[in-house]
């Protein structure tokens, strides 16, 4: 079955689509258009999450910081345990000696899942957040 397909032009920085073109074509895609679609299906996922603050949501919250500033494994730790009815589970990787990135596996309102993703974007040596959620199914 072939769906209606609508052809679209767009302008980007050169630059931009380089880059695009040379990551895409790394990850073995050999069509453009299929890489922009799940590149704007994801897209359209997080800014839909945003809107519906109730719903729930399963998912992964990503953050890379240094593991050298002082007392913030502790500040973590204990966001942990305040966040504890939304984190499902954790992994921890040393990326090099001053590095750490951390997966906290999340599930629950999108509300809660972004109130700690803000909390741990503005501790002292996290250097990126980023959140990635799914639709929960209600059955």
């Amino acid at each position: 079955m072939r769906r209606n397909v609508t052809r679209i032009s767009m302008s980007l920085p050169e630059d931009l689509l380089l880059e695009f073109d040379s990551i895409i074509k790394d990850f073995g895609f050999t069509d453009r258009s299929k890489a922009i679609q799940i590149a704007m299906k994801n897209f359209i996922s997080e800014l839909k999450a945003k809107g519906k603050e109730e719903e729930f949501f399963s998912g992964a919250i990503v953050i890379l910081y240094d593991h050298h500033t002082k007392g913030l494994e502790e500040i973590l730790t204990n966001l942990e345990h305040e966040f504890l009815n939304i984190i499902n589970s954790k992994l921890h990787i040393h990326l090099d000696r001053d590095h750490c990135m951390e997966v906290i596996i999340v599930r629950g309102k999108y509300k809660n899942i972004r109130n700690l993703a803000k909390k741990l974007t503005t501790q002292r040596g996290i250097r990126e957040v980023k959140i990635s959620v799914l639709s929960v199914p209600t059955h």
